[in-house]
């Protein structure tokens, strides 16, 4: 009689735990996430969207390096060791073996992961004998905004495991953007059989790369799916397929997650969230981040290049209006450009405030006693910097209606919008800034810097020299106590020059179903889901 007991207790709980076992592979089949906008491109390099980089660059690809969201300090990836030399001219990256590259409809590696996909990869933004570099216009937003096409003389190909990078001077900052979500390592099996093939022109739109998912499909203004990457060397994956299911429209992503038509969402907005907390089906995970809402002028165009206009139209705003009905408590309002959170933050007290007489005053003095007609462009997407651009903007065309500017708010789809951005077709612009590295320079050389304004990411169109000196200084050295002293003189000439006005930074926020887990926020860079599942 035990013999028969134990025997069909055996039985019940092996099938109980087959059951649950089957329970989670079919949980795991597939999880869908609303994303808000279509992927520019499928190659971090070539863009800064941050929509983007959120579909594609911990998805599909990895870096040489990472930085841990806690401790910030450098996490080995594909290098598994980097030596910088004394003069901080040279950097030398031991490389990971036994890494593969994706195996696709369109591509079947012949080889791992070396030294040749690390020397194509970062060559392609310097190198003029790559066969890629002019591919797409030469245009690579975040490196040359931050000088790295410029800082690099040669990578030198050490053995097939290790690689030289010998710098034409130290920076700082150089570790730091070889960890960011652009800096992913792509595969020169792959772009040298497009080549071959000549169709150079798909590699930025069909990818390849080592990361935990696979690109299968691409439907504009439908869908990106992904699959499994099997043989991905960090872990096991646990989905066997990722989706992104494109829906702008913020309320619409919201709907499909009470419908379960979606499994996670990006960016619920702050008025959103009070419909979340009361469902026990739904979780929402809050994150300080590192970024900045701004409303940045189009200093090349009049009359914004007037700094008493820009003033003028600083003082108009009221941004604690703006802070209650657009952030709802969820955001500060910035003091700085940096957040408070970063190291080298200083509070600037000559931040224009709420002033309309002195408004009008600037104005008369500029030569625009009665006004003049202007246009505010808003994202049409909410960001953890700025949830409802255009419910901003008509903040602001209230404001400044009461001191002779009329406004008009111009509004475009995602992509276009930032595109004609990047071609300073606008007045103004309502944008903003989430940080890839806790490095201040993340801040200021991309968004800022006479490079980013001659490459079009610059929303400012603003250049000035003193500015960019500045900038060089703090990277020149690696004393924090040096760099911070050139970081607060930056903050302090950006408000003084005022090409953009810091308005607030946002708390970030991701919701998904209570059955969700291992999507972690982090305070910097882009989201992974190289650990989701379902429980």
């Amino acid at each position: 009689m035990y013999k028969l007991l134990l025997g069909i207790l055996t039985v019940c709980l092996t099938g109980c735990l087959d059951t649950k076992e089957k329970t989670l592979e079919e949980k795991n089949q597939g999880l869908v996430y609303c994303a808000e906008a279509n992927p520019v491109s499928f190659n971090p390099q070539v863009t800064t969207t941050g929509s983007t980089i959120d579909i594609i660059a911990n998805q599909l690809y990895d870096r040489l390096i990472s930085i841990d969201p806690i401790t910030a300090e450098f996490k080995s990836e594909l290098a598994t060791d980097w030596k910088i030399s004394k003069d901080g001219k040279s950097v030398t990256f031991t490389l990971r073996k036994g890494v593969k590259f994706h195996t696709t409809a369109y591509f079947t590696p012949s080889r791992e992961f070396n030294a040749d996909d690390v020397i194509f990869t970062f060559s392609r933004l310097f190198d003029v004998y790559n066969p890629y570099h002019f591919v797409g216009n030469a245009d690579y937003p975040y490196f040359q905004s931050v000088g790295i096409d410029q800082l690099i003389r040669q990578i030198v190909r050490v053995s097939d495991h290790q690689v030289r990078f010998e710098l034409f001077n130290a920076e700082s900052s150089f570790l730091a953007n070889m960890a960011t979500d652009f800096a992913v390592v792509l595969s020169r099996e792959y772009a040298m059989q497009l080549k071959q093939r000549e169709q150079v022109n798909l590699f930025d739109q069909y990818p390849v790369g080592t990361g935990p998912y696979i690109y299968k499909k691409y439907r504009r203004d439908h869908l990106v799916r992904y699959y499994r990457n099997p043989d991905y060397w960090k872990h096991p994956v646990v989905l066997e397929q990722l989706v992104y299911d494109i829906t702008p429209n913020g309320t619409t992503r919201i709907a499909k997650m009470l419908t379960k038509e979606c499994d996670v969402t990006a960016h619920p907005s702050s008025a959103q969230l009070s419909i979340l907390a009361q469902r026990d089906d739904i979780k929402v995970q809050k994150e300080t981040n590192l970024n900045v809402g701004y409303w940045a002028f189009n200093t090349q165009r009049p009359p914004f290049d007037d700094l008493r206009v820009r003033q003028a139209l600083a003082h108009a705003i009221d941004i604690e209006k703006i802070m209650q009905a657009v952030y709802y408590g969820n955001g500060i309002r910035a003091q700085s450009l940096l957040p408070p959170t970063s190291w080298a933050y200083q509070a600037q007290p000559k931040l224009p405030g709420f002033n309309p007489d002195l408004a009008k005053k600037l104005l008369i003095e500029a030569g625009f006693p009665n006004g003049f007609n202007m246009t505010i462009w808003a994202m049409p997407v909410s960001r953890i910097y700025n949830p409802n651009a255009r419910k901003m903007a008509e903040l602001m065309q209230s404001d400044l209606r009461k001191i002779g500017v009329n406004v008009s708010i111009v509004e475009y789809e995602w992509n276009t919008f930032i595109q004609r951005i990047g071609e300073h077709r606008h007045d103004s612009v309502l944008l903003g800034w989430a940080a890839d590295t806790p490095d201040p320079d993340n801040f200021f050389s991309p968004l800022l810097s006479c490079t980013a304004a001659f490459s079009g990411k610059n929303p400012a169109n603003w250049c000035n020299p003193e500015f960019d000196l500045l900038l060089t200084q703090a990277l020149d050295t690696t004393d924090l106590a040096k760099r911070k002293i050139y970081y607060q003189q930056v903050q302090a000439m950006l408000i003084r020059e005022l090409p953009l006005l810091p308005l607030a930074h946002g708390m970030r926020f991701q919701a998904s179903s209570a059955d969700v887990e291992g999507i972690p926020l982090g305070p910097f860079g882009a989201i992974s889901l190289a650990n989701a599942r379902k429980k």
